[in-house]
């Protein structure tokens, strides 16, 4: 049957930004028969995801208590050492193979694509094995108190979870991408992490959960000193077109939560990174200078700073990584989508958005900057006046 004709659709508006537009084309092969779709650009923006999030809430939430429960028996070790990273090591795994387990019992008849920061080559060595025999318990006590505690997991069972992890990702198909810890450092000084999952549907983000354990409930901005009675642990999730929210780990009801609306800078506050080895400090003080910040900068671990900033606890997050470091997309995806759901923008610094489409990294220019949508014009000078004057001096 010959082809007639290409037929292009209205564009249609992007669901949470209007100035995006979408379209697809039909193919007719005769005058009467029924338009087929050839390729549609819009279809992960015209999905409903209701499914999905509910099972990336789960899995981030038995993850947490698997996270939690190494955390506490940690910071009450007497003999704990600094330098020992077996306890964030053993949890790392645990809360990957839990993540994927979940994931895949949730969701069966799907077709299952996991990137991931870690693989099982470490605990198939013979010096592995203990640690191994370590997650392996406390995944099946995790689970034991869980929707599904008639599982028990073997060694090999946890092994495929974690090797789930290995896809590349990329533009086509459908692929979760996940930090099962993110903020080791913080971890270990009893201080904020985060479980960071992420779902991407043909390169683009449709949802995000961040499951933050030691993030208080009240606002955590420089001008709040909140007390160590306040409630911890914070769940925050968004998908495409549906805002973002966020409830207590508990499981409570979720709050519908909104970036930070102020548009003078004065007034505004800024997150970076706990650790100067994680981002130039001194160029964000920089920034923050020349916008006319007054507010010191808070400083915390991991992708929490995201969940914070889309309840507007601050106004801006800057993260300008060290010279030759590459962004990994775990580390962002998720974090991402519950700011831009929020009302926020995420963007590099040349004001770029995010590509998650390219694999298991992000190639940007400079670094990453976050913050709402009155103050990115003003943000964005900044960040190009003080790179500037960097490059100048480096001359």
């Amino acid at each position: 049957m010959a082809i007639n004709c290409l037929r292009a659709t209205p564009k249609i508006p992007h669901p949470s930004n209007p100035n995006i537009t979408f379209s697809h084309s039909f193919l007719f092969l005769s005058s009467n028969s029924k338009p087929k779709r050839l390729f549609s650009p819009i279809r992960a923006f015209s999905m409903s995801y209701d499914k999905e999030l509910a099972a990336a809430t789960k899995a981030a939430s038995v993850a947490a208590r698997l996270c939690q429960k190494v955390q506490q028996t940690l910071l009450k070790s007497d003999v704990h050492s600094k330098s020992d990273k077996s306890p964030v090591t053993v949890a790392d795994y645990g809360s990957q193979a839990l993540v994927s387990f979940v994931l895949e019992r949730e969701l069966p008849s799907e077709s299952f694509s996991l990137v991931a920061e870690e693989d099982s080559g470490d605990l198939q060595i013979d010096s592995g094995r203990e640690t191994l025999e370590r997650i392996t318990k406390l995944v099946n006590d995790t689970v034991a108190n869980s929707d599904y505690s008639d599982s028990n997991l073997t060694t090999e069972d946890v092994l495929r979870a974690i090797d789930n992890g290995k896809s590349e990702g990329g533009s086509c198909g459908r692929h979760w991408v996940l930090d099962p810890i993110d903020g080791t450092k913080g971890f270990l000084r009893g201080d904020q992490y985060a479980i960071a999952l992420a779902l991407l549907d043909e390169g683009k983000v449709v949802l995000g959960v961040l499951a933050c354990p030691n993030l208080p409930l009240a606002s955590i901005s420089s001008d709040n000193k909140h007390s160590s009675h306040d409630k911890v642990g914070c769940l925050f999730f968004a998908k495409l077109g549906g805002g973002t929210y966020m409830q207590p780990l508990d499981g409570s009801s979720p709050l519908k939560v909104h970036v930070s609306a102020t548009e003078n800078p004065v007034e505004a506050s800024f997150f970076e990174s706990y650790e100067a080895a994680h981002s130039l400090h001194g160029l964000s003080s920089t920034i923050a200078k020349k916008l006319g910040v007054k507010a010191p900068p808070v400083r915390i671990d991991s992708q929490a700073k995201y969940g914070a900033l889309s309840r507007g606890d601050g106004a801006i997050y800057l993260r300008f990584p060290h010279k030759g470091y590459r962004e990994k997309i775990w580390d962002h995806a998720a974090g991402c989508i519950v700011v831009t759901e929020a009302g926020g923008v995420v963007t590099d610094a040349a004001g770029n958005p995010l590509d998650f489409s390219k694999g298991r990294y992000l190639d940007l220019e400079a670094g990453i900057i976050v913050t709402n949508q009155k103050l990115m014009p003003s943000l964005l000078k900044a960040v190009k006046a003080s790179l500037e004057e960097e490059k100048a001096s480096s001359l």
